[in-house]
């Protein structure tokens, strides 16, 4: 499939995702396919530029979360989203709200290892989410 079947709107949204994702670490295709519930191919569709398979909305909070999108690059990302896709945020905001909560873990002692125990601990509440979702 060509890039000039893909709508130009929709063709912006994807560049910037794929260029985030670029700049991330080796595996954030992975984790952010573990986190959506789906395999590899389709983080590869949603965020090339050459496939129509457009962003689900309900992916769109997961997806700047896993990618660690900078304020700057998530404002850009979600402003090309909402010219491809008009108002379907705002429709996805009446689902039910979320909530915060704080939990106390140990300093394991160095950046890497704490932010992945970070990301291990939000990848287990989106996996649970998920599960009692399907019930």
């Amino acid at each position: 499939m060509t890039t000039s079947r893909v709508p130009k709107p929709v063709r912006n949204y994807k560049e910037l995702l794929r260029s985030v994702l670029d700049n991330r670490p080796s595996g954030t295709r992975q984790r952010l396919a573990v986190a959506l519930g789906t395999n590899r191919s389709f983080v590869s569709q949603i965020s090339s530029p050459s496939y129509r398979v457009a962003i689900p909305t309900h992916h769109i909070d997961t997806i700047l979360e896993v990618c660690h999108f900078s304020p700057a690059e998530k404002a850009e990302f979600l402003a090309a989203y909402d010219v491809a896709h008009p108002n379907q945020r705002q429709q996805s905001d009446n689902s039910p709200g979320h909530r915060t909560i704080q939990m106390t873990v140990p300093d394991l002692g160095n950046a890497r290892a704490n932010r992945l125990m970070d990301e291990a601990l939000h990848d287990m509440v989106r996996n649970i989410i998920r599960i009692l979702q399907e019930k």
